[in-house]
């Protein structure tokens, strides 16, 4: 089932008892955070959050409901992406790699169906007014502070929008980017937009700056489920994330013309926020920030976007999420990444059986991977091509096992790897760019990596010794132990 709006997403929660929907007021000062924490923490991520009467941080009531984690369970994120399985959209996409041109006419034929899917999925632009227009602030207008943005730790440096999709477009290709990232609230017309220097908003923003342009921004809240996914999606600069979510739907992603800029936004987005950025202004103070490492992100400088129009449905809901120590919701949409992008990542590293990057690991400093190995150092030379891809070239530790280990059992994974290795023999270090984030590195955003080759080893390796075989029970033993389980009481 294809979910168009974030108002629909939140009823199909609710009708399969995935929602608590809070009636009493709730102040988004803290609170609000400390309850969603609280929740997330619960076995499988707990339930997705509906607050009827947000207090805003000025201590009135919201005009508008807060929806929270929303994507924060592993069924919520295969129900927000139509799929019972997070594994059949990779099967989408290895389908679609792995086209051949068939021979014979009717078989030609049946291949049509799929390369007209590919057809069917560039976001349309809609006229008259969308959903998203409904309302507009303009001018004296617009006010922020009527917005329910949240602080969610007590250092933060302010309230936060922490759920946008912020729609820029590359000044030299006009490639459009849509990507998340936390936007702190500096007034009632003023935002601080943490751009870390390694995601393309920040590159349209220096390219922009060295023009001397002002940047045009939209930030979109809510939106078809898909759309929100995507912009937390690690895609190549040149790969449109309304495309991609239109790839995910099955169908195009609506947009309308913004209010006051030359950007699209989506249609059916719950609100959106418009502005720009001047280049020649000073940059601003953003943070600190209670962050996904678990740890306060510094306070630093970064641009200030000045809001020229809110735009939103009758009707809106405002997302939200938080980050903080794991697990958390963000677990779940890096989850959706790993199976997403696990077939595009085997074309460029076929060996790869699989790959899984641990709650507690934060995405970039620990990833598990299981390979096909085939012959000696093949483990070094997969170490090497992940940190080559894209935002895994921020991994801090890379561990690499034996293709039968199920990576995604965190202890398994640990249990097989602190078994195959020699800590001298089998640690392999090197110097590479480190997340924005990563407070322990040497300096700023650079320092070194780890992987371990946890791999069995090989005589051209230098192992002179047999290597054991993992215990497992014979087929026929487990065969008559199934027959007889039944009736030993021990089921509980």
């Amino acid at each position: 089932m294809t979910l168009d709006t974030l108002r629909a997403f939140v009823d199909a929660l609710d009708e399969s008892g995935e929602l608590a929907r809070i009636t009493r007021p709730v102040s988004l000062d803290l609170e609000l955070c400390e309850i969603a924490d609280r929740v997330m923490k619960q076995p499988g991520g707990g339930k997705a959050l509906f607050l009827e009467h947000p207090v805003l941080m000025t201590g009135r009531r919201s005009e508008f409901p807060v929806a929270i984690n929303l994507f924060g369970s592993m069924r919520r994120m295969a129900m927000s992406l139509g799929v019972q399985d997070l594994d059949e959209i990779g099967a989408r996409i290895t389908s679609l790699l792995e086209m051949k041109v068939p021979e014979g006419f009717v078989a030609k034929l049946a291949l049509l169906p799929r390369l007209l899917e590919v057809g069917r999925f560039p976001p349309r632009l809609r006229s008259g007014t969308p959903p998203s227009q409904e309302v507009i602030w303009r001018d004296g207008d617009v006010d922020l502070d009527r917005l329910p943005l949240m602080k969610c730790w007590p250092e933060d440096g302010g309230a936060y929008i922490t759920f946008p999709m912020v729609i820029t477009r590359d000044p030299k290709r006009g490639i459009r980017n849509v990507g998340m990232y936390r936007i702190m609230q500096t007034g009632k017309t003023t935002l601080a937009m943490h751009w870390q220097r390694h995601k393309v908003g920040a590159a349209h923003w220096r390219e922009m700056a060295d023009r001397g342009e002002r940047m045009p921004v939209c930030i979109a809240l809510g939106a078809d489920p898909p759309s929100m996914y995507s912009a937390s999606a690690p895609l190549p600069p040149t790969i449109d994330e309304f495309l991609f979510a239109g790839f995910l739907r099955g169908k195009p992603v609506s947009l309308a013309k913004a209010v006051t800029c030359d950007l699209e936004v989506p249609a059916e987005a719950d609100f959106v926020i418009e502005g720009y950025i001047d280049p020649a202004e000073a940059l601003v103070t953003e943070g600190p920030f209670g962050d996904h490492t678990g740890f306060y992100s510094l306070a630093d400088l970064y641009p200030q976007v000045h809001v020229t129009a809110i735009t939103m449905r009758k009707e809106p809901i405002f997302p939200a999420t938080i980050v903080g120590r794991p697990p958390m919701e963000d677990f779940y949409l890096g989850h959706a990444t790993e199976r997403i992008f696990l077939p595009l990542l085997k074309l460029t590293i076929p060996e790869i059986v699989d790959y899984h990057m641990p709650a507690e690991g934060i995405f970039h400093n620990l990833v598990f991977v299981s390979i096909r190995k085939e012959y000696p150092g093949q483990a070094y030379k997969v170490m090497n091509a992940l940190w080559g891809q894209g935002l895994m070239s921020l991994a801090k530790v890379l561990v690499v096992v034996d293709h039968w280990v199920n990576v995604r059992d965190t202890r398994e994974a640990w249990w097989v790897a602190l078994n195959n290795i020699d800590p001298e023999r089998d640690a392999r270090f090197t110097m590479g760019p480190m997340d924005v984030l990563d407070h322990s590195s040497r300096t700023f955003t650079y320092g070194s990596k780890m992987g371990l080759d946890a791999t069995r080893k090989l005589p051209e390796e230098g192992f002179t010794r047999e290597w054991p075989a993992v215990i497992e029970m014979d087929a026929e033993t487990k065969r008559k132990v199934d027959a007889i389980w039944s009736e030993l009481g021990l089921e509980r």
